[in-house]
């Protein structure tokens, strides 16, 4: 199921306005694989939120001076380590499910 943050709505002017970058800058993300917008069936880009916050980490890193390769791998990295929360939470939700809680209580104590 889609997340409505995935929803294609913004045209290019209007996201290059709301990131406060030019239009030329998000071809150029797009160009270098670091955003990937909709197109419409006319070739037109429609960015969603989703994209928009993918935008504003990528103008984030350029500002701290990282080049283009690395900052795709940054975000490779962080998509990946989202998955594994996300990942992580279902499996941590389901073994509650069906595993008991262990015991607090010690019936016997071992020394050495």
């Amino acid at each position: 199921m889609k997340n409505d943050d995935d929803q294609p709505r913004y045209v290019i002017s209007v996201a290059a306005e709301v990131a406060g970058i030019h239009p030329q800058t998000l071809r150029g993300y797009e160009r270098v694989g670091l955003v990937f917008p909709a197109r419409t069936s006319g070739g037109g880009r429609r960015y969603s939120d989703a994209d928009l916050i993918r935008v504003a980490r990528v103008a984030e890193l350029t500002r701290l001076g990282m080049s283009h390769v690395g900052i795709k791998l940054v975000l490779d990295l962080e998509d990946e380590l989202r998955g594994l929360r996300t990942a992580l939470g279902a499996l941590s939700r389901s073994s509650l499910h069906h595993h008991r809680a262990p015991s607090a209580r010690i019936t016997r104590r071992i020394t050495p």
